[in-house]
């Protein structure tokens, strides 16, 4: 049997000693080996310089890198909305809304040269300049309407529009022309103008910001009646861009009234002792209504500036900036802040005429308070 150190077949041919002859210069003895270091290196110092070939994940990986991973993600997404929104939205978009301004208001009474002509309301119309004019909101045409740079044709339309309704119900309404009825024109109005506006309807004064007349037109119902209830109306409508938010509306129309006096009977009670006294003139001729053979015509310019916001285009509502307005036959002392005061047929102004104007005073200019009623503006013999 073969010892420990030998092949089981011996020794190779040709090879003396087997194959330890070969390595003996390198076996080390048991002292050298007891006395060498033994020392194991790291993976990471085993791999030397080398980079690895994987970077590791950041401490917050795996379930806890969800939040921050869809937070990033909303944002992406709000932001490429935003941008779409931006890049495409209406151009006309709502703009901030301004404070009204206080309305200004100037009342022109025309006074008559002569005595005022009567007749049916026929007979009258059809020899006056309103012959030829249109009934009741029929005249207050719209004109052709047409984009601006930052309004739209149909926020222009709307503006129109609204204005229409607004000469409508301030204008034509039976109920606002007798003094019964205000709310009408009050719910157009922009809610900051209400207090101006409720403050004329209370208590009218004539200081160019309380007429109640420069809001709308009506009369005395205890002195006058409608002896026609068709108001003829001729006028224009005119709206302009005046800013990026602001589209303001100008309209200019003339309004014919066929009048008649009230039905007060054959007399009335005398303000000092209560007693009836009798009333001279056409009025003194026995009625139970009005009556139409004592009609006259009675005409009012209105010359009106409305104001517009966008916030005032979406909720249909005005600002009325400047109302300037002439009517006659009246006299020239006449106050007609709260209602207009009509001369009716046969009566004549009082003495006080129109009021002569200086140019060469000196000083501010004083602005005529009365003017002079066309003989063409009244119904021919």
């Amino acid at each position: 049997m073969a010892g420990r150190g030998e092949p089981p077949e011996g020794t190779p041919e040709g090879l003396p000693g087997g194959g330890e002859d070969e390595y003996r210069s390198v076996v080390f003895d048991e002292s050298f080996v007891r006395a060498a270091r033994m020392q194991e290196y790291s993976a990471m110092e085993r791999m030397g310089e080398h980079a690895p070939a994987v970077r590791s994940l950041p401490v917050w990986s795996g379930r806890r890198a969800s939040k921050p991973i869809l937070l990033l993600v909303l944002l992406i997404v709000i932001a490429f909305g935003t941008a779409i929104y931006l890049g495409f939205r209406h151009p006309y978009q709502p703009g901030r809304s301004t404070a009204a301004d206080p309305m200004r208001i100037t009342l022109i009474p025309l006074a008559p040269r002569g005595p005022v002509p009567g007749g049916t309301p026929e007979a009258l119309f059809s020899r006056s300049p309103a012959a030829q004019f249109r009934t009741g909101a029929a005249g207050i045409a719209l004109p052709a309407v047409r984009r601006t740079a930052h309004f739209s044709e149909g926020q222009v339309m709307t503006a129109l529009t609204t204005v229409k309704d607004y000469l409508v119900e301030s204008s034509l309404d039976p109920d606002v022309l007798t003094g019964g009825a205000v709310r009408p024109v009050r719910v157009l109005l922009d809610p900051d103008q209400l207090p101006q506006f409720d403050r004329s309807v209370a208590t009218p004064t004539a200081d160019g910001r309380h007429a109640a007349t420069g809001w709308l037109v009506r009369f005395d119902a205890a002195k006058v009646a409608l002896a026609d209830p068709e108001v003829r109306v001729r006028g224009t409508l005119q709206a302009t861009e005046t800013g990026n938010d602001v589209l303001e509306v100008t309209s200019d129309h003339t309004f014919v009234y066929a009048l008649s006096p009230a039905d007060t009977g054959d007399s009335r009670a005398d303000g000092a002792g209560g007693q009836p006294v009798e009333v001279s003139g056409p009025r003194s001729q026995e009625a139970s209504g009005p009556r139409a053979a004592d009609a006259s015509l009675f005409t009012v310019r209105r010359e009106l500036h409305f104001r517009f916001d966008r916030e005032d285009l979406r909720l249909h509502r005005l600002e009325l900036l400047v109302s300037y307005l002439q009517a006659g036959p009246q006299s020239c002392s006449s106050d007609a802040s709260d209602a207009l005061q009509p001369l009716l047929a046969g009566e004549r102004a009082g003495p006080d005429g129109p009021a002569g104007t200086d140019p060469y005073a000196i000083g501010p200019a004083t602005p005529a308070l009365c003017g002079a009623l066309s003989p063409d503006a009244q119904p021919s013999p």
